[in-house]
């Protein structure tokens, strides 16, 4: 009895460890966001701690905008913080992961996001 409850407490384990390497958000992305006719591409970059999510979202490594937010599973929140004088493309977005892309909302609704994963 003892080694069928070992080999299904260590399936389970396993299990849960692929789910979480599967619903991390780290790395480098394209972006695009869609808002009616308009399209803007962006990049970003992502890390991840636990359930907090951090990084920045611009139009390139030299124009960034901090972000931070949550995951859980495999839904992502994230929001901007953009400096004095900086407009932003979004307040908030809602994501879901599937594999190397994200997409979702922003603002409630009021446009699309994608994320690739970049590589």
């Amino acid at each position: 009895m003892a080694p069928r409850t070992l080999a299904v407490c260590m399936a389970a384990i396993l299990g849960l460890l692929v789910s979480v390497a599967a619903a991390d958000v780290a790395g480098t992305w394209t972006v695009t966001i869609t808002r009616g006719d308009d399209t803007i591409h962006g990049k970003a970059s992502l890390t991840r701690q636990g359930k907090t999510v951090t990084g920045w979202v611009g139009p390139s490594e030299t124009d960034p905008i901090p972000v931070d937010g949550t995951i859980d599973g495999v839904k992502v929140t994230l929001r901007t913080h953009p400096q004095e004088g900086r407009t932003v493309a979004f307040a908030r977005c809602d994501l879901t992961l599937a594999g190397d892309k994200m997409s979702g909302t922003i603002d409630g609704g009021k446009g699309t996001i994608e994320f690739v994963r970049a590589r």
